[in-house]
């Protein structure tokens, strides 16, 4: 993989808009502290009363906002949707150094502070990884899994652990300097993104969403996700799970993407006809399918609480407010 960034294609082609809504604006989050992690900007949209939660996780180089808004208004019909920026993303938490294993902690942090008991995690690329990874540690938090656009390995052929210890070389020679460039650049943000806009501006929006993660920093990240690997774990995950596979994806190989759909147990298979860059470039299509497998993680998830309260142990397996 050596372009694990759908916004970077994304900024590209973005003045096409081909299965791009044409928005002005986006629900309004806050600034919500993580006692001991640091702080991160979270939006919270209700869903209907007693939704199950569904907490999306972005893509690298993207904000939640911009990986997410083409599908907010929809999932907020049917879940309580949280969104936040995750480390060194946007406004996410500023840390001394990027962990995947810090970012799936950062996620119950979340919930803990929204009071979120369980929920479904949904994550693109980046947000896949991710969410695997909370899943793993912190199975009794998380409901169902959606996965989409998402590896499970990156290093498996040749010129992609050669291109990986390159990356990672790179990385770890300009680290500290890396992080404080990311440092002062994010310093100069405005505290609170824009979530309005003026008719017929969202690329002006969308390239400020995208500029307000620092390239500095991106570095880092590709490095530290470079070196993830769930192949010894990812039949040990027990959770609902949907695998939405982007066929036409020339970032994460789609065979990689069926295999991670093999591999968890009962995880059922959505298909979407579009490269990496669809959760926005692609959205017409993207989204109809993301709907179709947050519904069959929700109903899994559903079933399996109902099985629960008849057999009378009073343990409910949904993604509560």
């Amino acid at each position: 993989m050596t372009n694990p960034n759908p916004a970077v294609v994304a900024m590209r082609r973005f003045s096409r808009r081909a299965g791009v809504p044409d928005i002005a604006e986006v629900p309004g989050g806050r600034l919500v502290e993580l006692p001991g992690r640091g702080r991160t900007y979270v939006v919270d949209i209700a869903g209907p009363e007693g939704a199950p939660t569904l907490i999306l996780l972005h893509a690298t180089a993207c904000t939640g906002y911009l990986t997410w808004f083409p599908a907010l208004a929809a999932l907020a019909e049917r879940y309580r949707v949280i969104v936040f920026d995750q480390r060194w993303h946007g406004r996410g938490i500023r840390s001394e150094r990027f962990s995947v294993r810090d970012c799936a902690d950062d996620v119950v942090a979340v919930a803990d502070a929204l009071g979120i008991e369980r929920a479904i995690l949904a994550g693109y690329s980046l947000g896949g990884v991710v969410a695997l990874l909370a899943a793993h540690r912190h199975s009794d938090r998380v409901s169902g899994l959606v996965l989409c656009a998402t590896p499970y390995r990156f290093q498996e052929k040749l010129r992609e652990r050669a291109f990986h210890l390159t990356f990672g070389a790179l990385a770890g020679a300009i680290g500290p300097y890396s992080y404080r460039r990311a440092a002062e650049y994010v310093g100069r943000l405005p505290e609170l993104p824009e979530y309005t806009w003026a008719p017929g501006k969202l690329n002006r929006w969308a390239l400020t969403e995208f500029r307000s993660s620092s390239g500095w920093v991106m570095a880092q990240v590709i490095a530290e996700v470079g070196r993830f690997d769930a192949t010894g774990w990812l039949s040990t995950l027990r959770m609902p799970t949907a695998v939405v596979i982007t066929t036409r994806d020339r970032a994460i190989p789609v065979y990689r993407q069926l295999e991670m759909a093999t591999m968890i147990p009962g995880a059922s298979i959505h298909l979407v006809k579009a490269g990496h860059a669809s959760c926005v470039l692609e959205a017409d299509r993207f989204v109809p399918v993301l709907l179709e497998a947050c519904a069959a993680v929700a109903a899994r998830q559903q079933e399996t609480s109902n099985a629960a309260l008849s057999g009378g142990d009073g343990e409910q397996g949904g993604g509560g407010h």
